[in-house]
């Protein structure tokens, strides 16, 4: 039990302790009272705003800092290829521009939570303001070498290569260039400096002018790969032994690619073409033929032989390159033969000879028929045509007309127009000379087996190649021409002033013989004699009187071997009808 002086030791301890705990709560009050005024006015500890520390300082001081900071801004420009160049804020005239946003901060914080912020960090961030010199950032780009011309590269746009043989076409990439468009450059280096930025890449901000036309324009892929197919066609020509190849390498100078798409020259492909005819067309051409008389000849005239469409093989060639195909075939042709080789009619060809008045009918190396026939009529002008002609088509039961008449026959073959080959049933004799005064209009008469067995061997395109071929008369013929000539110097009796008309006819026909007919002119000796009495009577002297020859009487007829000749009705042919 204490006593009444310990006890009343103990009351003034716990009035000291009491007292001393009161102070120390009224000192805490009176600092927390204190930092709640100081930091009304002043920003919490541990504060930093856009990175400057904020903390204990007034709005002005922070607007001091900020000043500063600005006063050492730059802002650094990152071009293409490793291009970097910076700009000083002092340069441009930049200055912040405050409205009070420091002071809406400060009073945005709780002053009275600053002993909670001895703690923490408090990161705030600020619209900052701020202006430059318009003027004075143009002349700072202008300053700078990446805005010099001489330092920019224009742009390129990205394009098709030319043809490269086994390659084809292939892109050639853009060159985006170095060159920067000032007026978006000003404005977005603008924009960046507004904001403090410290630094801007020219390239993504849109600063440089870019080629119109990028490495993935669909337009020019599309392009390209329709370059490509063209060029892909590949034509192999079937000349027979030859061989002829069309592929990327010729076609791709016919290609253009203008305004994103693909024209072919067709004028360059015609001209294609018409070099292929130049060199394998054998139509209009002369043919050489081994004869069925053993003579090699040339036969000039006529069409037959090879003959390239050329402007359905144009036309041919276009499709072909639509499809980008790789493909063998003949070109298209207007008119066909039956061989490549040296001789386009190859063995199978009917074979007329005009002055033997005989033809042979060849099928596959292999002699079919021959024949007598009876051509056109020379003494009207109407002589049968020769060259290498195309069986144009073949018709039975035709009807051939005249100006007068009409006259059917059963086997029409023509090769030359309305020139062909067909029966005759009205003549009852072929060949010979009966051609020369009595023939066709310029048909080719044939007796009808004759002309039925050719018919039924022969089809449109067959080659039929007509000649002449002096020395191949039949002896007939021979004796048949020298009759007339006969004839003619029989016809001459005593020689007179008078005579001289009939001299010179038969001067003339029996110069225009054959060398092989006029042998077969036994009285040749009587036109010499007669020619030698006429110069005399024309030189005043009267001739001696001389019988003719008794071996020759006057108006002898032909030897007895020679047939007269027979009348034969004339025909005209035309085209049949139907």
């Amino acid at each position: 039990m204490f006593t009444y002086e310990e006890r009343k030791k103990g009351m003034k301890k716990k009035k000291k302790i009491v007292c001393a705990a009161g102070l120390i709560v009224l000192l805490m009050a009176a600092v927390y009272l204190g930092g709640v005024l100081y930091f009304g006015s002043h920003f919490c500890p541990g504060t930093s705003i856009d990175g400057i520390p904020a903390g204990g300082r007034s709005a002005e001081e922070v607007e001091v800092l900020i000043r500063k900071e600005i006063d050492q801004y730059s802002i650094k420009l990152a071009g293409r290829e490793g291009a970097e160049e910076t700009i000083e804020g002092s340069s441009i005239g930049l200055a912040p521009v405050f409205a009070g946003e420091v002071e809406a901060l400060l009073q945005e914080q709780n002053g009275f939570a600053w002993p909670a912020a001895l703690f923490t960090e408090t990161q705030l961030q600020l619209d900052r303001v701020v202006s430059y010199d318009e003027k004075a950032l143009e002349s700072a780009l202008d300053a700078l070498s990446m805005t010099k011309s001489a330092n920019q590269r224009r742009p390129v746009d990205a394009s098709c290569s030319p043809y490269r043989e086994g390659e084809g076409y292939s892109l050639i990439s853009a060159d985006y260039g170095t060159t920067l468009n000032r007026g978006v450059l000003a404005e977005k280096v603008g924009e960046a400096v507004l904001v403090l930025s410290d630094r801007i890449d020219l390239d993504e901000s849109g600063c440089y002018v870019d080629p119109e036309v990028p490495d993935d324009d669909e337009r020019l892929l599309a392009l390209l790969e329709e370059l490509n197919l063209y060029a892909g066609t590949v034509i192999t020509y079937d000349f027979g032994e030859n061989r002829e190849i069309l592929d990327g390498e010729t076609i791709s100078t016919w290609l253009s690619g203008d305004n994103w798409e693909v024209t072919v020259d067709e004028e360059k492909v015609l001209d294609f073409v018409k070099t292929l005819a130049k060199k394998y067309n054998t139509a209009y051409q002369k043919k050489t033929l081994k004869t069925s008389y053993g003579q090699e000849i040339t036969i000039s005239g006529g069409h037959y032989g090879w003959r390239i469409d050329n402007a359905g093989e144009t036309e041919q060639i276009l499709a072909d390159l639509k499809e980008g195909k790789e493909t063998e075939r003949e070109p298209v042709y207007l008119q066909t033969a039956n061989s490549h080789g040296e001789n386009d009619y190859g063995d199978s060809y009917v074979e007329i000879n005009l002055t033997a008045q005989h033809l042979f009918l060849y099928k596959n190396g292999k002699l079919v028929i021959e024949s007598d026939f009876v051509s056109g009529n020379v003494s009207k002008g109407n002589a049968s045509p020769t060259g290498a002609f195309s069986l144009t088509y073949k018709t039975t039961d035709a009807v051939l007309r005249g100006e007068d008449y009409a006259t059917p026959v059963k086997y029409w073959m023509p090769f030359a127009g309305d020139v062909g080959m067909h029966d005759a049933s009205w003549r009852s004799s072929f060949g010979g000379s009966i051609y020369k005064t009595g023939g066709s209009h310029g048909c080719i008469n044939m007796p009808p087996s004759a002309a039925k067995t050719v018919y039924e061997n022969i089809d449109k395109g067959y080659a039929v190649l007509v000649y002449t071929l002096p020395g191949t008369e039949s002896k007939a013929a021979l004796q048949q021409d020298a009759a007339a000539v006969v004839n003619a110097i029989n016809a001459i009796g005593t020689v007179t002033p008078e005579s001289e008309p009939a001299i010179a006819n038969a001067r003339n026909l029996y110069n225009a013989l054959s060398a092989e007919a006029k042998p077969y002119v036994s009285n040749y000796d009587v036109l010499t004699a007669a020619e030698a009495a006429l110069a005399q009577l024309k030189a005043g002297m009267q001739p001696p009187q001389e019988q003719a020859p008794q071996d020759i009487p006057p108006q002898e007829q032909p030897p007895q071997d020679i047939p007269p000749q027979e009348p034969v009705p004339e025909m005209q042919e035309v085209q049949p009808e139907g």
